[in-house]
């Protein structure tokens, strides 16, 4: 059935167990916007990529890695402790093709089976504390270029492994393991293999004026991915995927993700801003303020099933603008179908809080009458929207008396993708 879906009768209590949840749900740090490092420790040419590993480990931590102009080719790379990596403007460095690079010793890198876990990443930052990318370069993962000995690229290899069933052994572009304050401002991530960014167990991440670009059928490309990660920016950031372009993730056994900001984005084709799939350790405390999706095929998405669920409270959307979504909001409990097992996902105190969309289907979909999905709506508009609900409860919130009420509307929230 189409209609619209638009909430705004009065619930004080409602809306008092609303503001509640926006106070505490964002990252805790007093995240301003950053700037570029004081100190250089080298500059590089091309002509030196051979030894930019050297380079690297050479560096005092708190320093920067100068990049000039011109094209870099490298094998993968690991970033110091404080070591900051700054590309100048023209500058690009490339990921290698060549399989073998990455390979973890057993020879599946660029190959398919039924693990996927064969490649290390292009650039990793283990155990770091401070430091992270910098400037107006690109860091390109050649996704798309042949593979060194194969007639067929990273992407293919990821699309023969979902037709036959398998996984693929493709290195994401950059992976921060157990890493602190790390720091991304104003770099360009491009045509990963994999994730671009995957940020597990990391404690104080801030990305702000990042661009990431990979094409629609790009698979397994996911833009930014915090897995149990805490205190966590997004900010004034484009990304456009062949899959997420952020997903918030918490697994079983790597504990919850919680404090995240997402704030001042424009995302474009891709999967949207995703909660999930692993829910399993929780996920709270989320804050999505002043958010563009504008073509992406979900909006807002909360998935998970009985394999990985868990709890998702606590989630404030704030100022969303949406535009061409097939489904401009999609909270599922039972994602593609997959049960069978024990771990409940329950999604409560989920706040959308002025909100602006049309066409498509807005999906709120509970686990069971014992697993009730709550959610509060406070001027969400979605026209021309077809609703699937089951064991969801949509409470409405509006402005308590003598408040002003907020006049919202996307109209100049549309930008293009920056070329």
């Amino acid at each position: 059935m189409m209609g619209r879906l638009n909430v705004g009768r009065v619930f004080l209590l409602c809306l008092a167990v609303s503001m509640v949840s926006q106070a505490h749900a964002q990252d805790r740090r007093q995240v301003v916007e950053p700037h570029y490092p004081q100190h250089i420790c080298a500059t590089v040419t091309p002509a030196d990529q051979a030894k930019l590993q050297s380079v690297i480990d050479h560096c005092p931590a708190g320093q920067a890695v100068h990049f000039e102009q011109g094209r870099y080719v490298s094998d993968p790379l690991t970033v110091s402790t404080g070591i900051f990596l700054w590309l100048d403007r023209g500058a690009v460095l490339n990921a290698t093709t060549n399989p073998l690079a990455y390979d973890r010793g057993t020879g599946m890198c660029g190959m398919l089976d039924h693990d996927g876990k064969s490649c290390r990443p292009f650039l990793t930052f283990d155990h770091t504390d401070g430091g992270g990318l910098v400037g107006e370069g690109r860091i390109d993962g050649q996704g798309g270029q042949l593979i060194d000995g194969q007639p067929v690229s990273w992407w293919q290899i990821a699309r023969q492994a979902q037709q036959v069933g398998s996984k693929q052994n493709n290195p994401r572009l950059i992976v921060l393991d157990h890493a602190r304050n790390i720091t991304f401002y104003h770099i360009t991530l491009q045509n990963a293999a994999n994730f671009h960014v995957m940020a597990d167990h990391v404690r104080g991440a801030t990305f702000w004026g990042v661009v990431i670009d990979a094409p629609a059928d790009a698979r397994n490309t996911d833009g930014i991915d915090p897995a149990s990660a805490e205190d966590v920016t997004i900010a004034h950031s484009f990304i456009r995927t062949g899959d997420d372009n952020v997903a918030i993730k918490a697994g079983a056994n790597g504990g919850g993700s919680h404090y995240i900001s997402l704030t001042d984005n424009h995302f474009y084709w891709g999967h949207g801003l995703s909660i999930g799939s692993e829910t399993a350790g929780g996920v709270q405390h989320i804050l999505v303020k002043n958010m563009v999706l504008d073509g992406t095929t979900s909006g807002l998405r909360i998935k998970s099933d009985t394999t990985r669920g868990g709890e998702v409270q606590n989630v404030t959307y704030e100022n969303i603008c949406l535009r061409s979504n097939r489904w401009p909001i999609f909270f599922d409990t039972h994602y593609e179908g997959r049960d069978g097992g024990n771990l409940i996902p329950v999604y409560r105190n989920i706040a959308l809080d002025h909100l602006r969309g049309s066409g498509g289907e807005a999906v709120f979909n509970g686990y069971d009458a014992k697993h009730i999905m709550s959610v509060f709506l406070r001027d969400a508009v979605v026209t021309g929207v077809s609703l699937k609900q089951n064991y969801a409860t949509l409470i409405p919130v509006v402005s308590a008396s003598g408040e002003q009420t907020k006049i919202f509307d996307c109209t100049s929230a549309w930008l293009p993708f920056p070329q």
